[in-house]
């Protein structure tokens, strides 16, 4: 029985070209196709910089590290994400909360946002650094959330792992005008793939400079940041505690390759939506909402059942798609619910994060999914509907 997963590259001859043309050439790392990466980048997104890492966690973390994230900060962001969306500022000793999330796009609540924030000023806890996550590819209302950043200074890293090819307010997301950092993955799964990579966009020099710098050790050869006069072309001095994250020319090359078919599989993605929303509609389920002020990237078709109009429990239902060889899943486990976070905080409550968990499923979707109508089947016949072909 096939499986269908519930994301998949697209590789084709001129990806594989790319790669090959790289791995006959003088470099296979710090080379010339990392910065030709970023400048592709930086141009799609119309930001003024981008800095490509090893992947979208890395990123997340540096982002942090370049705003002056450690210990005695406070960061939020979304519950409805993966772990690395909080782990970043862990990883900088700074303590972590989050926003609930809004019903209809499952994206942070700006009106919780407000009225966390208010609260935040009273008892002098006000956030460094708030992380909103653009859920599934589609934006968050940054318009709005840089206002409140505005009035109680904070900054902003957009977590846009799902979202290159989105858009907001009509410009790419990853331009950055409404944040200090936005930063995207390019793992297989995602909308274009590095095989593992992330990228920070930003408008500011002085962030991008502090983010290559830290990608690689912390180290400089930039005389005019050295303690000590410059001994020869071998010397180099260390000057923060950076790490080794850096991404491999190959890895940039199929990045190049795959950045130019980006609209194409936005577009793709969407006219798949388009086809579920259409053969799904009689079922019992609250299908994915795109508002006005967003193009989603719709790296997620996320379904959710409606239990009054369902007598089947959610792993129920999972389990026979699965059984089907359909590779639904579950985006996203509420990060407040793991073992580790239990541990070393008592979270507010968060009630729209906790509803929309017990009732998602993730639906396949990627660009050459051609599966759609015995997906559609076997969701009928799991929810026990009469399947009616559009």
């Amino acid at each position: 029985m096939k499986f269908i997963p519930y994301g998949h590259q697209a590789i084709d001859s001129a990806d594989i070209q790319e790669v090959v043309s790289t791995l006959q050439s003088e470099f296979l790392t710090q080379g010339p196709k990392v910065s030709l990466f970023e400048k592709m980048i930086a141009m799609y997104c119309e930001s003024q910089h981008a800095v490509a890492v090893c992947n979208a966690t890395a990123a997340l973390h540096l982002a942090c590290l370049a705003l002056g994230v450690g210990k005695g900060c406070w960061v939020w962001t979304s519950p409805i994400s993966f772990v690395a969306s909080a782990n970043c500022a862990l990883y900088c000793g700074a303590q972590v909360d989050f926003v609930d999330i809004c019903s209809i796009t499952y994206n942070m609540d700006v009106n919780k946002l407000s009225e966390k924030l208010k609260l935040a000023e009273i008892n002098n806890c006000l956030p460094k650094v708030v992380i909103p996550v653009h859920f599934a590819g589609h934006a968050c209302d940054m318009k709005k959330i840089k206002e409140l950043a505005d009035q109680y200074h904070f900054k902003i890293i957009e977590d846009a792992s799902h979202a290159i090819g989105g858009k907001y307010l009509g410009k790419p997301i990853g331009n950055c005008n409404y944040s200090d950092i936005t930063v995207f993955s390019f793992h297989p799964v995602k909308i274009i793939t590095t095989g593992e990579g992330g990228v920070c966009t930003t408008n500011s020099p002085e962030l991008s400079e502090k983010i290559k710098m830290l990608r690689t050790h912390g180290i400089t050869r930039d005389p005019k940041q050295m303690a000590a006069k410059d001994e020869g072309d071998w010397y180099y001095e260390q000057i923060h505690l950076g790490y080794n994250y850096r991404i491999t020319d190959i890895q940039c090359a199929l990045g190049i390759s795959q950045l130019k078919k980006v609209d194409v599989f936005v577009k793709r993605r969407a006219d798949l939506v388009e086809r579920y929303n259409e053969i799904l509609k009689t079922l019992p389920l609250i299908k994915p909402t795109e508002l006005e002020y967003a193009t989603s990237s719709h790296h997620l078709y996320v379904i959710r059942l409606d239990r009054e109009k369902t007598r089947k429990t959610r792993r129920k239902i999972f389990d026979e798609l699965r059984s089907a060889g359909i590779g639904v899943n579950v985006h996203y486990i509420p990060i407040y619910k793991q073992p580790y976070y239990k541990k070393i905080k008592i979270f507010s409550e968060f009630p729209v994060s906790e509803f929309y968990y017990e009732t998602a499923i993730t639906l396949p979707l990627y660009p050459e999914l051609n599966e759609i109508n015995f997906i559609s089947k076997k969701l009928h016949e799991a929810l026990e509907c009469r399947e009616v072909v559009g």
